[in-house]
């Protein structure tokens, strides 16, 4: 056993060993929960008691992440990696992720270096992967959801104009547009009702709505109804104007995803292609592409290619990606 293994496995005893004291000094404490359980109506209060009861299996796995997560970030990127936990939906905190992509970094490098037989080169591609993977799939989460939202947004307001047409008041409007409609608009909107009923002022909580979701159409009828609610007016047709907007833009976005689909798979093809033909060839015959990543031209020409790979793909990207 050579000494980068016996290196990274007393590293790896160490980390653990730690957790694990960490772990029994450690005591959930549930006071929180009970304080929001007890606020919370019961269609808030269901949603809480299934998150508790999926997730109550591995409630000690996730302190452990936290705990990773709090000895090696700082407070400033917690903060940010809770936002984007809270506009993806995804039910941890920024320190459980946090910790979780150390553990996958660090233990798939380790895991695989010591497969390998001490190859560092497939180690440091490992941890690489093992790193970026959280953070892919909380942006894709963060997408979808997003999307998602989006394409809810005109049916909220045609509901919301209809109510205010019939009699109700802004807030029973919104009240019927998170009884209506599915998640997440549902949620959303639910949330923002909970923070009016506990004393917020209305105009607060629908800006709180806004900054959480971060979507430029939520922010349009955000501003409108707050302007009405300065200036006065008619909010439904304000509202329903609004709808066709959306409407509208979501059908030229649409046009434009058909008529860029072409350039968006070609760019992914591309991008992929090498790194594939590489491990494929790494597999095959190793000794054949091993000086590309030993010695000082093969490693200049990777650098090159990298650089190349990464400005084409920006490119594309540029070029596919039209606003609207």
């Amino acid at each position: 056993m050579n000494l980068s293994t016996i290196a990274c496995l007393t590293f790896l005893a160490v980390f653990l060993s730690f957790l694990g004291v960490q772990q029994l000094k450690a005591k959930e404490q549930e006071i929180v929960a009970v304080r929001i359980n007890r606020v919370f109506g019961a269609r808030m209060r269901s949603v809480l008691d299934g998150v508790k009861k999926k997730n109550g299996k591995s409630r000690s796995g996730r302190k452990v992440l936290e705990l990773a997560g709090k000895l090696f970030t700082a407070r400033k990127i917690t903060e940010k990696v809770n936002a984007e936990l809270t506009k993806a939906d995804i039910p941890l905190k920024g320190e459980e992720f946090l910790g979780l992509t150390l553990l996958l970094s660090l233990g798939g490098g380790l895991l695989f270096t010591l497969l390998t037989g001490g190859n560092l080169m497939i180690g440091l591609l490992t941890a690489s992967l093992g790193g970026y993977l959280p953070h892919f799939v909380l942006r894709a989460a963060k997408t979808r959801r997003f999307s998602k939202f989006n394409n809810q947004i005109g049916d909220a307001l045609i509901i919301m104009a209809n109510s205010l047409r019939s009699g109700f008041s802004f807030l029973q409007a919104m009240d019927m547009v998170r009884n209506e409609l599915p998640d997440p608009i549902a949620k959303e909107f639910g949330i923002a009702l909970q923070e009016m009923n506990w004393g917020t002022p209305t105009e607060e909580a629908l800006l709180n709505m806004a900054a959480r979701v971060n979507s430029d159409d939520l922010e349009l009828v955000v501003t409108a109804v707050l302007i009405q609610r300065q200036v006065g007016g008619n909010l439904a047709e304000v509202l329903d104007n609004i709808a066709n907007t959306i409407r509208e833009r979501i059908r030229i976005k649409g046009e434009i995803k058909t008529l860029t689909a072409q350039g968006r798979i070609s760019g992914l093809i591309i991008g992929l292609l090498p790194i594939l033909l590489t491990v494929v060839i790494y597999f095959l015959n190793p000794a054949y592409i091993k000086p590309l990543f030993v010695s000082k031209t093969g490693l200049m020409m990777v650098s090159f290619a990298v650089l190349a790979q990464i400005l084409g793909l920006s490119l594309i990207k540029k070029i596919t990606q039209i606003p609207v």
